[in-house]
């Protein structure tokens, strides 16, 4: 079994490199013997799936095309598949192994140690790498709890549309949302997808732990252009209030709410089991202090206040 499915995926990875037209399911079946073979319409469909996710975990960049009758084909370009030359020293080959180790309790694992064999085969200097001879106390890992996490960073590299259900801050349920994704980024533990909203006409940011059900991905092109920078850090501290000019003051429930402690500009501890906070007062401060519900209340502003007392209306009416 184990040959038969490198065998199909070797012919699967050949069709696909040799075309310059997408072909479609129905042509892949007719040129791949084993999918001939395959007992039934539904048995072949999945078997070209996990063959076509294979292919991609193994690094094969396959595009996905819709021709103007509707009908989805696949092909994998020889300029988007070939490795560059290989001039890394060693110094930049032990910044590229520290970094595979990031990925080590996520699902890129594989991905990541496939990359480095890779670039190894194609000349990248051993690096000794003190981290594989006696463990540190401190690793550096990058936490992937979200499943929307991997078929999103799927999408970015395939640039392919996708729609997924986001619940916002001050909404009591999730809507659709149409999306051109263009990168993931993680901050303060938490990841964040750029792009395109196509619903809206507008870059939008959407934080992961908020996408409910599954990723859908759509086939066609990206509509909008995409930036050669993408500033999702930049936008996600201006709604937490990063870049601030003022300041707010708030009620905050002993022993909860670390992260707005943690930017506190002052704390006073009361005897009611409440402390008083001054934190600094940006763009979407109040979205944020929603999400600590009862163990905040807003003092002042006043204007802050009442788009926090707003929000909860909202989510309280459903």
């Amino acid at each position: 079994m184990a040959i038969a499915k490198s065998e199909r995926l070797m012919n699967l990875a050949l069709c696909l490199l040799g075309t310059r037209r997408p072909l479609s399911k129905r042509e892949l079946r007719g040129s791949i013997e084993a999918y001939l073979e395959a007992s039934g319409e539904d048995a072949f469909n999945r078997m070209f799936e996990r063959d076509k996710d294979d292919l991609r975990e193994l690094g094969l960049v396959i595009e996905t095309v819709e021709n103007l009758d509707g009908e989805t084909g696949y092909l994998a370009r020889r300029d988007s598949n070939r490795l560059p030359p290989i001039t890394l020293d060693a110094e930049e080959a032990a910044a590229l192994g520290l970094a595979a180790k990031v990925w080590q309790q996520a699902r890129l694992a594989g991905a990541a140690s496939g990359a480095l064999q890779k670039l190894r085969a194609a000349g990248m200097p051993e690096a000794e790498d003190s981290y594989d001879v006696q463990p540190s106390a401190l690793e550096p890992r990058i936490p992937v709890r979200e499943a929307a996490f991997e078929p999103l960073m799927l999408a970015c590299r395939d640039r392919r549309p996708v729609v997924f259900d986001y619940r916002k801050a001050n909404a009591a349920r999730p809507e659709p949302r149409h999306v051109e994704p263009w990168t993931l980024e993680c901050w303060r533990g938490h990841w964040y997808l750029a792009g395109w909203d196509r619903d809206r006409g507008a870059e939008r940011v959407f934080r992961l732990s908020r996408i409910t059900g599954k990723v859908r991905s759509r086939a066609g092109a990206f509509t909008a252009p995409v930036p050669d920078v993408v500033t999702v850090r930049e936008t996600v501290e201006s709604w937490a209030g990063e870049t601030a000019t003022r300041s707010a003051r708030i009620r905050l429930r002993a022993g909860a709410g670390y992260p707005l402690r943690a930017r506190a500009q002052s704390v006073r501890e009361g005897a009611d089991g409440w402390d008083e906070l001054e934190i600094p007062y940006g763009h979407g401060l109040d979205a944020w202090l929603v999400e600590f519900g009862p163990d905040v209340v807003v003092l002042e502003p006043a204007d802050l206040r009442a788009d926090v007392v707003d929000r909860l209306r909202a989510v309280a009416k459903g």
